[in-house]
């Protein structure tokens, strides 16, 4: 029968604690995001809160229409997701977003506000389009969101429905007017 050394015991032992321990560690560390060139960048800012956001929402001068943003009342910058979700009265569903993509930070200042523009119907005329009373604009998936009626955004008395699609959040009204224009129709 072999024997070992308590040394050599000692030594194994502590090499096969090293790698759980480094575990440990990277699990510990904070968590940031990979950067080109193989760093790591800091964090981005925390989520806002709904509390401290202000959500404005009004008919636009093209028929079908709808500028909405949203202000960082905060002191200090925070993230919405990079999609404002925006809810027709009692449809399914939310408007698209154009471009096609996932879901993703956008920081707004403290005291900043984003952009973004909703086409809520290619052609009014249409006679698939619907009907609402409402139109609800969050900022963040997580958000309840603030419902505007009809008449309180300009639309007179219903907003008309088919096919909706939302822009990203931008950093100008202009921005996000142009990625509407830019955007394809059904």
């Amino acid at each position: 029968m072999r024997t070992r050394s308590v040394r050599s015991i000692r030594t194994a032992a502590a090499l096969s604690v090293l790698p759980a321990a480094a575990a440990v560690l990277l699990l510990a560390a904070p968590q940031g995001s990979a950067a080109p060139g193989g760093g790591v960048t800091a964090p981005g800012p925390a989520p806002c809160p709904e509390k401290a956001l202000a959500v404005r929402a009004a008919a636009a001068d093209r028929a079908g229409v709808v500028r909405i943003d949203v202000t960082n009342r905060s002191p200090r910058a925070c993230a919405v997701d990079r999609v404002p979700t925006v809810t027709f009265g009692d449809l399914d569903g939310a408007a698209l977003p154009v471009p096609a993509g996932t879901s993703g930070p956008y920081r707004i200042g403290a005291g900043g506000t984003a952009y973004a523009a909703v086409r809520t119907v290619a052609d009014p005329a249409d006679p698939q389009a619907r009907r609402v009373d409402t139109l609800t604009v969050a900022a963040d998936p997580a958000h309840r969101g603030r419902t505007f009626t009809a008449r309180e955004i300009g639309a007179g008395a219903a907003i008309v429905v088919w096919e909706p699609v939302t822009t990203w959040w931008q950093p100008s009204a202009a921005a996000a007017d142009e990625a509407l224009k830019n955007a394809p129709t059904a």
